[in-house]
C-alpha cells in the first residue's frame, strides 16, 4: 500500500482547496466544491474566496447570499457555514442529530427534563408566519413554557438544532455589520428540506464521504468525522469502499480518496496564500499536521488569520491602524519575504480598509 507522507499530502490539499492555483471557477460553485465555508466570522470567507479563485469580487458573494444560492446555516460541527442551498437541503436531515447532541451535551444540565421535540414544534410554530426573528425575539415567544433554561441555552437549542435556520442578509454581506435574524431554511429557500432515504448504505453519507474527498483527500475516517462533526459514517465508507483508492500515511493510518483526485508531485511549487481566521484548510481535518506543525496548532482554534509559504502555515497577520501587519512563525528567506509582501500587497488592495503599510515583523 503506497505511503503518503506529509508534503505530499499537502500538496494535495493545496490542490483540493484551490490554494496551488487560484480556479475560474464561480463563487457558488466553489463554494459547492469546498463543501462550504467555515463562516462564524461573517467577513472572514470573502479572504477566503479571494485567495482560491481568480478574479474574485466581493459582490459575486453578496450576490449569491441576497440571491438565495449560498446560505448561512449551523451545519458541520454545530458551526455557521456558508454552503449552498442545495447542499443545505440535502444535507441538513442527516446532521440533525448531531446537532440536537452538541448542544445538549453542552448544556445538559440547564436542559435537563425537558422534552426537546416539544421545544421543537413550539419553535417552528411561532416561525411558521414567515417573519424574521432574532434569537431574543424567539426566546421570548416560547419562554413561558420552559422558564427553566437561561435564555441563551433555549435559544442556542432553537436556532443551532431543533429548527433549521438561515441567518439571513445583511448578515454576512461584505463591510456590512449586522445582527442575526433567523428564518426557516425551507422557509427562505420556498423548497422542503430533504428527508432522509430510507435503506441500507447510508446514502447521505455516502455523499458526504464522496464530497468531502473531493475537497480534502485523501483523508482518513477520522478526518472525516472532525470535519462534518458526524460518528455514524462507518456505513457510508463501508459502502463506497470499493470504488475509493487506499493509502497509508507515515504514521500507518488507513487513508481513502477518489480514484481520479488530483494528488500533485510533492516538490509542485506552492504560493504563498493568505487564510482567514477557521479556513476549511486547516480545520478540515483531525489530523492537521499535513499544512500547521504541532506547536502551531493552538493558532487554527483561535481565530488568527495565517499565511502559507511553501504549503504550511508560517505567519499569522491582521489589520490595525491601517496596516496590514505579518507576524512570521520563522525566519523567512528573502525569496519569501518578497513573495509574502507581493501577495499581501494584492489582499490590501481586496480588503480595501484604507490599508496604508504592509509590515513583515522582520523589517525595522
Amino acid at each position: 500500500m503506497t505511503v503518503l507522507d506529509a508534503r505530499a499530502l499537502n500538496r494535495a490539499t493545496l490542490a483540493r482547496q484551490h490554494l496551488l492555483r487560484r480556479s475560474g471557477t464561480s463563487t457558488a460553485e466553489a463554494v459547492a466544491h469546498l463543501c462550504g465555508l467555515q463562516a462564524q466570522e461573517p467577513q472572514e470567507p470573502f479572504v477566503g474566496l479571494w485567495s482560491r479563485l481568480s478574479g474574485f469580487e466581493p459582490g459575486q458573494l453578496d450576490d449569491a447570499l441576497t440571491g438565495r444560492t449560498v446560505v448561512r446555516t449551523h451545519l458541520m460541527r454545530r458551526t455557521v457555514h456558508l454552503v449552498t442551498a442545495d447542499d443545505a437541503l440535502a444535507w441538513r436531515a442527516r446532521h440533525d442529530t448531531m446537532l440536537r447532541q452538541r448542544v445538549v451535551g453542552t448544556y445538559r444540565r440547564e436542559l435537563a427534563g425537558i422534552d426537546l421535540d416539544e421545544v421543537a414544534a413550539a419553535g417552528r410554530a411561532v416561525m411558521a408566519d414567515r417573519q424574521p426573528r432574532t434569537m431574543s425575539q424567539l426566546v421570548q415567544a416560547v419562554e413561558d413554557r420552559w422558564p427553566g433554561p437561561p435564555r441563551r441555552v433555549l435559544g442556542e437549542l432553537l436556532v443551532a438544532a431543533l429548527v433549521p435556520m438561515v441567518q439571513l442578509p445583511p448578515r454576512g454581506l461584505w463591510h456590512r455589520s449586522a445582527g442575526v435574524r433567523n428564518l426557516p431554511l425551507a422557509t427562505w429557500l420556498e423548497r422542503d428540506i430533504d428527508p432522509l432515504p430510507t435503506g441500507d448504505g447510508d446514502p447521505v453519507g455516502q455523499q458526504l464521504l464522496r464530497r468531502y474527498l473531493a475537497a480534502y483527500g485523501p483523508a482518513a475516517g477520522a478526518d472525516l468525522r472532525a470535519w462534518c462533526g458526524l460518528a455514524g459514517l462507518p456505513a457510508a465508507v463501508k459502502a463506497a469502499r470499493e470504488e475509493l483508492v487506499v493509502f497509508r500515511d507515515e504514521r500507518g493510518r488507513e487513508l481513502f480518496d477518489l480514484p481520479d483526485a488530483p494528488r500533485p508531485h510533492p516538490d509542485t511549487p506552492a504560493p504563498v496564500r493568505f487564510l482567514p481566521a477557521f479556513d476549511n484548510a486547516i480545520l478540515g481535518y483531525h489530523d492537521r499536521g499535513r499544512v500547521i506543525d504541532v506547536p502551531h496548532l493552538g493558532l487554527s482554534v483561535a481565530g488568527h488569520r495565517t499565511v502559507l509559504v511553501d504549503g504550511r502555515v508560517t505567519a499569522t497577520w491582521a489589520v490595525r491602524d491601517h496596516r496590514l501587519r505579518i507576524s512570521p512563525l520563522r525566519a523567512l528567506t528573502a525569496p519569501e519575504q518578497e513573495a509574502v509582501r507581493a501577495e499581501a500587497q494584492g489582499l490590501a488592495t481586496f480588503l480595501d480598509e484604507g490599508i496604508e503599510h504592509v509590515q513583515l515583523d522582520t523589517e525595522s
